[in-house]
């Protein structure tokens, strides 16, 4: 295996570069993350497993409880002026409880109320941003343009003491990164995905097709808030910045959509991570295929999410070769979880001969190995083992 440290090899895939082996560093692995006192813990576990990860800022601890847990990152600030209130109603025709929340702005009430499944995960509490909102959801805090200002006193940019708590969070992190050579990355970033959790998945491609004024401008508001936070990490020395964009794919948005209220957001993100010198990546893991071309036009560095199950490898490769970095090439729940060694080894040995042979490659199970078994474990070692042997030849 090569010399270089983690971050040299990382940044060598991110630059495309030929002449370095692929770096293997899992985007997500929450099994052994759970497993961990602290996040440091978490990378020094990787450390001594022979993976080459990534440093997080802000870190994500073992145990996240708050109003937008999907949404990795900077706490989400609501404006002093808004009030809360909660409860829960029993109501002819619907087998489980309702939640009601409504929120209290200066520009008026936002609602939301979800059925209390037996799955609810969250009490009876319904959180800000969340993916159990949207299968429960009876109404969304957001349902037209009249709405959109009382959206805003929920979308606070981080005020100087927020930047400052941020950057004391991160100190040990990214001191633990410089000292072991690690890169650094920065995120997550939102946009679309967001409407989902407060617009709705069904209405939201509706409106791409019968509302185009008001998607636009919803869309501008999160992407306003986001580029806000999106700066302040920036500014921390960071090498790679991560933007979630699971529902900016071919499930919610055909290429012509994705074109006219997708792309140009994606662009002014790239630009604003170029400007700072710093590179841009996005994750997306399903139905992307018919969306590559846009990526290098967008100033795409990093393509995170490259499912074996969901692209089609070799055509994914020759669309983007020289043009972006692909990060991904294993399943991590259907191979690294629930596979067999064989299947695990195949599968890596596959995503490096068709992604890694010519660089612009980082090896990863696909989206996450949430599992913490004795499966997934000698699945993993397999993984690991099979890149070695890889560049052992």
């Amino acid at each position: 295996m090569s010399k270089l440290s983690p971050r040299e090899k990382f940044m060598a895939a991110v630059n495309l570069e030929s002449s370095v082996p692929a770096p293997c560093s899992f985007m997500l692995y929450k099994g052994l993350l759970m497993n961990g006192g602290s996040y440091i813990e978490f990378l020094q576990s990787q450390l001594q497993m022979g993976l080459e990860p990534y440093a997080m800022i802000p870190p994500r601890p073992p145990i996240v409880i708050n109003d937008h847990y999907n949404l990795h990152g900077m706490q989400v600030r609501l404006d002093p002026a808004v009030e809360i209130r909660e409860w829960i109603e029993e109501r002819a025709g619907e087998k489980f409880p309702v939640m009601i929340k409504e929120y209290y702005t200066p520009a008026g009430k936002l609602r939301a109320e979800v059925r209390q499944t037996d799955d609810w995960r969250w009490g009876n509490h319904i959180p800000l941003f969340d993916d159990y909102i949207s299968p429960r959801a009876v109404k969304y805090i957001v349902n037209g343009s009249e709405d959109l200002n009382a959206l805003r006193y929920l979308l606070c940019t981080p005020s100087a003491g927020e930047i400052d708590a941020l950057r004391a969070e991160s100190e040990d992190v990214i001191n633990f990164a410089r000292q072991n050579n690690l890169p650094l990355v920065g995120g997550w970033g939102i946009g679309a995905d967001m409407l989902g959790w407060i617009y709705g998945f069904e209405q939201m491609v509706f409106s791409s097709l019968d509302q185009p004024a008001f998607l636009h401008e919803i869309l501008r508001i999160i992407a306003d808030w986001n580029q806000a936070r999106m700066r302040a990490l920036l500014d921390m020395g960071i090498d790679l910045y991560i933007k979630r964009t699971w529902y900016e794919t071919c499930n919610f948005w055909s290429p012509k959509t994705f074109e006219k209220f997708i792309a140009p957001i994606l662009k002014e993100d790239s630009d604003i991570c170029h400007a700072a010198g710093v590179k841009f990546g996005f994750i997306a893991t399903d139905k992307a295929m018919p969306l590559l071309k846009f990526y290098p036009q967008l100033g795409v560095d990093v393509l995170i999410g490259i499912d074996p199950h969901t692209y089609d490898l070799q055509k994914t490769k020759e669309i983007l070769k020289g043009k972006v970095c692909l990060w991904g090439g294993v399943n991590g729940h259907l191979t690294v979880e629930m596979g067999s060694e064989e299947e695990t080894r195949a599968e890596t040995r596959n995503a490096l001969e068709v992604l890694g042979a010519e660089g612009g490659f980082i090896l990863s199970p696909v989206d996450n190995v949430r599992e913490d078994t004795q499966l997934s474990r000698k699945n993993v070692e397999a993984l690991i083992n099979e890149w070695k042997k890889f560049y052992q030849k």
